[in-house]
């Protein structure tokens, strides 16, 4: 279906597309971790606009990717787990991706890396992809003894130091493709998408990355040990189901885990920094703008939780940053509640087409002009069928499938320490928030195995 095209603003008409897998809010702009080291990432977002309080649909990778790639909800597709591919769900089946819709209006769309999930690729989305339409991400080097952290049943949650080059990584081919279309001149309209794989686990990475971030100097999360005393126990299974922050604790490895994540950090963000330099030093320097998000966020301890898979702050909170020639003013930061579903029809606006009817979540080209520009809604995250979590720039509330809640005022709790839910003080702010949750929730949608391109093993949500 094509719809009646608008005029184009006169911004440039190409997208450069990045997408980050499992990177939190570890990067040195948004301060997560003191010690990240992400210059690539700095600088792009020094160049246009940082969003600070940016969250994904869902706390997962399929599921995410599914929501911002095709415009629907969770909750509209059924599309929960990483096990639900969006073409076997009723209403996403012949869903209009992103990529399709640009080309419906004269883009060429072409890729390489991770943009959908690994297992579940979409060829009716390309003109091209690198390596091929269905293997989406070339394999990378592992280490010759495993786990190669020493701590037994740790599964894919595993890092340690290569004795590879770059050149020899998966992400490393990426960026090289990638650069390989900047450095030709662009004359038609482009959708050029990067999928760059780490820091998504297992964090095997050249030993150089491991050398940035001394042992003896790791600082770790900060925990409260009695965090989950006042969470829902709906909420305590999903922190310690997986067991990972007593295995990794008990075998005193917590340091060099936060090591073998910032390793994997500072290795994507170098490959960034090749494809913005070639980016800016090729014959398309400002014919494009840029968006760089990751798919969702990551616990390293907080909580006593580890990996994603949870409807609190460090699972939620992804990066989202963009850079648009024309429209975006250096430097700027925006603090609103927004979300990665926002971005389709964000692209629809600053590249001046229609959006799709279907399409949910709403357009950031106001935050583009005016950071500070006004926003009364909170942001919708969903974990499963029955599970979601509202954000705005003060609260967060969290109703579960079993009605049990939690509530956190975040300028006084940042790390969400203290569950008001229970207070009747704020029944009044509870009472505001509900009125996002879903009307209605579509039913689970069909399972498949995939093809096993999803390298290191993703669990589903019940792993």
């Amino acid at each position: 279906m094509v719809w009646s095209q608008s005029p184009r603003p006169s911004t440039p008409r190409n997208v450069l597309f990045i997408s980050v897998d499992d990177l939190n809010d570890w990067i040195g702009c948004l301060g997560g971790h003191p010690q990240a080291r992400t210059p690539n990432l700095d600088r792009l977002a020094g160049q246009g606009l940082l969003f600070t309080n940016a969250h994904c649909a869902a706390p997962l990778c399929n599921p995410s990717r599914a929501a911002l790639m095709t415009g629907m909800r969770p909750t509209t597709t059924g599309v929960y787990d990483n096990n639900q591919p969006f073409r076997l769900s009723p209403v996403a089946k012949d869903a209009i991706t992103l990529p399709m819709h640009l080309r419906a209006h004269g883009y060429r769309a072409i890729g390489a890396g991770k943009i959908y999930h690994g297992s579940f690729p979409d060829p009716l989305s390309w003109d091209d992809y690198w390596p091929s339409q269905i293997r989406n991400q070339p394999p990378s080097p592992v280490p010759p003894r495993l786990p190669a952290n020493g701590v037994p049943g740790s599964g894919n949650l595993d890092w340690g130091p290569l004795p590879h080059s770059d050149e020899q990584m998966g992400d490393y081919g990426v960026a090289t493709w990638v650069s390989s279309q900047l450095e030709r001149k662009v004359n038609d309209p482009l959708f050029l998408a990067c999928g760059i794989y780490r820091p998504h686990l297992p964090w095997y990475v050249p030993k150089q990355y491991f050398d940035l971030f001394p042992l003896s100097s790791i600082a770790l999360p900060t925990v409260k040990e009695d965090d989950l005393d006042d969470v829902p126990p709906i909420a305590r299974r999903m922190a310690t189901r997986q067991g990972d922050h007593k295995r990794i604790t008990d075998a005193g490895r917590w340091r060099e885990a936060v090591q073998g994540y910032l390793a994997s950090i500072a290795f994507a963000d170098a490959q960034i920094g090749r494809v913005l330099r070639a980016l800016e030093t090729g014959p398309n320097a400002g014919n494009f703008q840029v968006i760089l998000w990751s798919d969702h966020g990551w616990h390293l301890g907080e909580k006593l939780h580890w990996r994603k898979f949870a409807l609190w702050e460090e699972a939620t909170h992804n990066v989202l940053m963009m850079s648009v020639p024309g429209v975006t003013r250096p430097g700027g930061r925006c603090t609103r509640a927004v979300n990665l579903l926002d971005i389709y029809p964000t692209l629809t606006d600053t590249l001046g087409l229609p959006k799709p009817p279907v399409v949910e979540g709403d357009s950031l080209l106001p935050f583009l002009r005016n950071p500070r520009a006004p926003k009364n809604t909170p942001t919708l995250t969903t974990f499963g069928r029955g599970n979601h979590s509202l954000r705005d720039e003060r609260w967060r509330y969290t109703r579960y499938l079993d009605g049990t809640e939690e509530l956190y005022h975040h300028q006084s709790d940042p790390m969400e320490w203290t569950n008001l839910a229970t207070d009747t003080k704020h029944s009044a702010v509870k009472k505001q928030l509900q009125a996002y949750l879903p009307a209605s929730e579509a039913r689970d949608a069909p399972v498949a195995r995939g093809n096993g391109n999803e390298s290191g093993g993703e669990p589903t949500a019940e792993d």
